[in-house]
C-alpha cells in the first residue's frame, strides 16, 4: 500500500494542476457558473436524436421501413405517390430492426435484443408479434414462394423456419456447426441458402429433408462472410467479407462461378446484393460505391456513390427502378436514363427520435454524444443540438486544443473535427482486420494519440494505432497483447497502459480467460509487462493515473489501485453492478455502471453513490461518463437524454 503522507502530498500537487483550466471555454465555464451541490443534476435533453434504417420492404407503391436504435422503433410507410412518410407502425421490443421480407401484402419484421417476428398487415394497419426466440440477433429473413419465412440468426448462427398459415415455428439447426452468425438467407421452392460467418460458408438446406451442402467453392473456403445475398431462378449472388468480392454462382451448377472484385479503392464489404433483370446491382463499403454486374457479358460498372461511405442495406426493384436503402434515405436508380437520385426519408417525415447513446465526450464549451452515422453536438452556452454527420459510429472520442478527434467504427477510423466546423476529417483507417475502436488517450512526451481497436469478427488479435499529431503519421501494431483486444488505454511520460477484453473479433470463442493490465513504450514501440489485476475479469473497462499509482475498473463493477513502482495490486473495492468510465480528479475519482454515479475516496478507498437511479440507455449496455475540463462535472446520461452532474472534489 501506498504511505497516507506520500499519497496526500502528490495528491495535493495534481489538485493544484487539475484546477487549472484545460481550455479557454472550461476558464470561462468555471469563471461564471456557480458550483451547485455536488450530485445535481441537470436535464440537457435528448442526448442523440437519430433515425437509422435497417431494412424495407416495397408493397405495392408504398416502401415500409424499419428503424434501428430507436425506442421504440418503428415501421415507416413511404408512399412514393405522395413523396412523403404517411404513417408510422411501433415495434415495441427489440432495439433494432436489420431483417424484413414480404407475403403477398403482409410485411415481416425481425428484431433482435429480443429477437421477435412480428407481422404489419399493410391492409388492415396492424402489427401483431407472432413469434420469439431465444436467439441474440434476427440478422436475415427471406420468404419462400410458397410463403414460408426463413431467419438467419445468431449466436449460434442458425436457421428457423416460421410458418404464417399455422403460426408454427421450426428450428432447422446450425447451417454450419460451429459458426455463430447467418447474416443472410434466400429460399426458393426447393432450398434455403444461408450464408454464414465469421468464416464464410455458403450452405443450401433442403426443405424436404434438411440435408445441408456446401455450395462455397473450395478455393474461397479462406473468406470472412457471406454476409449479403440475392437469388434468382438461375443465379446465386452473395457478397463477402472483408476483400470486397462477390459470388456468382450458377444454380444448376455451382461449380460455374465467377468472383467479382469491387473496384472503388481501399473497398472492403459488399453489403447488399440484387439480382434483377440480367444484372447483379450490389454496394460496397466503406466507399459507398453502387455497381453493376451483367450476368450474360461479366461486365462490372460503377453506377454511382449515392452518398459518400453510405451503407446501403437493402437493395430493391420497384417498376423498372432500383432503391437503395441507407441509414435515413434512400437512393433511385433509373436503369433507363442512367440518373441516380437521393432522398431523404427525414425530411419526407420519417420519425427521428432519440436513440440509445454509444459514447459522450466533453470539450468545456460543448458535448459530444456519438450514436449512429454521426454525434450530436449539444453547445452548452445556448443549448443548440446540431448533427456532425459519420459514416460510422463514434465510439469513443478526445480533445486537443479546438480539435476533438473521434474513433469511429467501422473500419476503426479516426476522424478529427475542429470546433465550429461543419464537417469532420478522416484521417485514417487501421486496416490490419480491425473495425471497433475501444478508447483514445494523448501522450504529450511522444506527441502520439494512442487508439486500440477490436478486431472484425472471427478474427484474431486486437491493435494499438498511433497518431502523431505533429507529423500526420498513423502506425499501426498488431497483436500488443496476444490474442487479447486492448480496451483501455492511459498515457503519461512515454508510456501507454493498457486494460485488455478476452474477445478477440465477435464471433470467436476467447481463448484466454483473465483481462489482463499491461505497459507498452510507446518510443520502442514493445510491450514492457503484463499481469492479470482482478481474477476473472473479462475486461478492464477504464484506467485512470493518478499523482503514484494507477485505477482501472474492471467489468464486474471492481476498482482496483495498482502500484506503478512496485507493479502490485494494493487496492480493490467492488463499487459497481458493472464496469464503466472511471477519472481520478485530486483525491478522489468517479465512475459509473450506468445507474448511478460513485465517488470514490482514494484515500480512504471507500465509495459512496452521488447519483442513483440514472437507467441509462447506453448502446451495447456499455455504460459512458464524461469528465468537464473544468473538473466541476460529468457527463452521462438518464434513460436516453444528456445530463449534467455537478461534482466537487473537494469534499
Amino acid at each position: 500500500m501506498i504511505p497516507r503522507r506520500r499519497f496526500l502530498q502528490a495528491a495535493a500537487a495534481t489538485t493544484v494542476a487539475a484546477s487549472l483550466p484545460m481550455t479557454i471555454a472550461g476558464a470561462a465555464n468555471a469563471a461564471t457558473v456557480t458550483s451547485p451541490v455536488e450530485g445535481t443534476v441537470t436535464d440537457l435533453g435528448p442526448a442523440s436524436v437519430a433515425s437509422p434504417l435497417g431494412n424495407a420492404e416495397f408493397v405495392g407503391g408504398v416502401l415500409y421501413a424499419g428503424s434501428r436504435g430507436l425506442s421504440p422503433n418503428v415501421v415507416g410507410a413511404y408512399d412514393l405517390s405522395k413523396d412523403s412518410v404517411t404513417a408510422h407502425f411501433d415495434i415495441p421490443t427489440g432495439i433494432g430492426v436489420w431483417a424484413m421480407c414480404k407475403v403477398g401484402t403482409d410485411v415481416y419484421i425481425g428484431t433482435h435484443s429480443k429477437s421477435d417476428l412480428y407481422q404489419l398487415d399493410t391492409v388492415a394497419g396492424t402489427v401483431t408479434k407472432v413469434a420469439s426466440y431465444p436467439d441474440h440477433f434476427i440478422w436475415t429473413l427471406a420468404a419462400s414462394p410458397d410463403g414460408k419465412i426463413y431467419l438467419g440468426t445468431s449466436e449460434p448462427g442458425k436457421v428457423k423456419e416460421y410458418d404464417p398459415a399455422t403460426g408454427a415455428s421450426r428450428d432447422l439447426g446450425e447451417a454450419a456447426p460451429g459458426e455463430a452468425y447467418v447474416r443472410s438467407i434466400q429460399a426458393d421452392d426447393t432450398h434455403i441458402y444461408a450464408g454464414v460467418g465469421a468464416n464464410a460458408h455458403l450452405i443450401a438446406i433442403d426443405r424436404a429433408t434438411g440435408e445441408k451442402k456446401e455450395l462455397l467453392p473450395a478455393a474461397l473456403a479462406d473468406r470472412d462472410w457471406v454476409s449479403s445475398m440475392h437469388i434468382s431462378d438461375t443465379h446465386i449472388a452473395g457478397g463477402m467479407n472483408s476483400l470486397a468480392e462477390m459470388i456468382v454462382l450458377d444454380k444448376a451448377n455451382p461449380a460455374d462461378y465467377k468472383v467479382v472484385k469491387a473496384t472503388a479503392p481501399g473497398e472492403k464489404y459488399i453489403v447488399s446484393v440484387l439480382i434483377h433483370d440480367g444484372f447483379v446491382y450490389f454496394a460496397g463499403r466503406p466507399s459507398g460505391t453502387f455497381y453493376r454486374y451483367d450476368l450474360a457479358s461479366g461486365e462490372l460498372k460503377v453506377l454511382g456513390v449515392p452518398y459518400f461511405e453510405a451503407a446501403t442495406h437493402r437493395i430493391l426493384a420497384h417498376e423498372g427502378r432500383i432503391y437503395g436503402v441507407q441509414d435515413n434515405a434512400v437512393f433511385v436508380y433509373d436503369p433507363a436514363t442512367g440518373a441516380l437520385e437521393y432522398r431523404n426519408l427525414v425530411q419526407r417525415g420519417f420519425k427521428a427520435a432519440p436513440e440509445e447513446p454509444m459514447s459522450v465526450h466533453s470539450d468545456g464549451a460543448r458535448v459530444y454524444v456519438g450514436g449512429k452515422s454521426g454525434a450530436d453536438i449539444h453547445d452548452l452556452t445556448n443549448g443548440k443540438v446540431t448533427r456532425l454527420a459519420i459514416p460510422g459510429e463514434p465510439k469513443t472520442m478526445l480533445t486537443l486544443g479546438d480539435t476533438t478527434y473521434l474513433g469511429v467504427y467501422t473500419q476503426a477510423a479516426l476522424y478529427a473535427h475542429r470546433a465550429g466546423d461543419a464537417e469532420a476529417r478522416l484521417l485514417a483507417r487501421t486496416g490490419n482486420q480491425q473495425d471497433r475502436p475501444r478508447d483514445l488517450a494523448y501522450d504529450a512526451r511522444t506527441g502520439l494519440i494512442v487508439m486500440p481497436t477490436q478486431p472484425e469478427p472471427g478474427h484474431m488479435n486486437g491493435a494499438l494505432s498511433f497518431y502523431s499529431v505533429r507529423t500526420g503519421s498513423y502506425v499501426t501494431q498488431r497483436p500488443v497483447v496476444e490474442r487479447q483486444t486492448v480496451y483501455s488505454v492511459a498515457t503519461r511520460h512515454g508510456t501507454a497502459y493498457l486494460g485488455t477484453l478476452t474477445q478477440e473479433g465477435l464471433g470467436l470463442p476467447p481463448v484466454t480467460t483473465t483481462a489482463r493490465l499491461a505497459a507498452f513504450d510507446l518510443v520502442k514501440r514493445q510491450l514492457l509487462w503484463q499481469l492479470e489485476p482482478v481474477p476473472g475479469a473479462r475486461s478492464i473497462i477504464s484506467l485512470a493515473l493518478g499523482p503514484l499509482t494507477l485505477y482501472g475498473m474492471a467489468n464486474t463493477g471492481e476498482v482496483f489501485e495498482f502500484d506503478l513502482r512496485s507493479r502490485k495490486v494494493t487496492r480493490t473495492l467492488k463499487v459497481g453492478a458493472k464496469g464503466g468510465d472511471l477519472f481520478v480528479v485530486g483525491r478522489v475519482a468517479y465512475c459509473t455502471d450506468g445507474d448511478k454515479v460513485y465517488k470514490i475516496d482514494l484515500v480512504t478507498f471507500t465509495a459512496k453513490p452521488i447519483v442513483e437511479e440514472l437507467a441509462g440507455q447506453w448502446f451495447g449496455g456499455e455504460p459512458k461518463l464524461a469528465l468537464d475540463p473544468s473538473r466541476r462535472a460529468l457527463y452521462g446520461v438518464k434513460g436516453r437524454n444528456l445530463v449534467r452532474i455537478a461534482i466537487d472534489a473537494r469534499r
